[in-house]
């Protein structure tokens, strides 16, 4: 008699769950407008997915001191929270493919750069706690993606190895993060097409084209090596 090896799926939030970037877009130019900076789509778009003391450090110099860096990212965080308020709705696929993943024996938890309060109102928003085991944010590492960190720490928590995981990713540093960690990846092109994530291992537009059957596939040839 075996036993079916354990399989889980590492799930990032924005921009994989709910298309969060307009608020936090709108959030990041207001915040910083304050200070008289001006900040626009382009200097966004590269760092979305960035932790915030990284993307702070990045726009204002890395001699920033700490409380400058907290108390603007606090600013900005307050502000996305309202902005999202009663707004945020999920992204194609993505309670289908939860729901299909739970019914498979799949353990699920959730890897963000986000601060744990994004994070909670968005799955409470959303009506998707119960699917996850675990739940790894900013304040838990030390490091931002590409890491792998925040991907080892979820996988520890569920208490499986890495190649017993898939992560679903949206951005260029999640999935070479992801790949880091010696994980498989399924990479959405809801932020970068795909030209620039082309280091996952499936790559699709749309999470309603992902399959139980692909992902456990995946994992197979992710065992043997392959």
């Amino acid at each position: 008699m075996t036993t079916e090896s354990p399989k889980a799926v590492i799930w990032d939030m924005d921009g994989v769950i709910a298309d969060t970037a307009p608020y936090h877009e709108e959030a990041w130019r207001e915040t910083f407008q304050k200070r008289g900076v001006e900040f626009t789509g382009e200097d966004f778009r590269p760092s979305f997915g960035q932790r915030n003391d990284t993307i702070i450090s990045g726009v204002l110099g890395n001699t920033t001191p700490r409380k400058v860096i907290d108390a603007i990212a606090d600013e900005k965080e307050t502000s996305f929270r309202r902005k999202i308020s009663r707004h945020i709705q999920p992204l194609p696929g993505v309670i289908q493919l939860l729901s299909m993943l739970a019914a498979a024996g799949f353990r699920q938890a959730l890897a963000s750069s986000a601060p744990l309060q994004n994070v909670h109102q968005i799955m409470k928003d959303l009506g998707i706690e119960r699917y996850f085991e675990s739940i790894v944010t900013e304040k838990d590492v030390t490091e931002g993606k590409p890491s792998p960190q925040g991907f080892l720490l979820a996988a520890r928590r569920l208490g499986v190895k890495p190649e017993d995981c898939i992560v679903i990713e949206d951005a260029v540093a999640g999935v070479t993060a992801a790949k880091r960690a010696g994980m498989g990846c399924v990479a959405v092109t809801n932020t970068h097409p795909r030209s620039r994530l082309g280091e996952a291992d499936l790559i699709v537009d749309s999470l309603e084209e992902v399959t139980v059957v692909e992902l456990e596939a995946l994992l197979g040839r992710l065992r043997l090596g392959n």
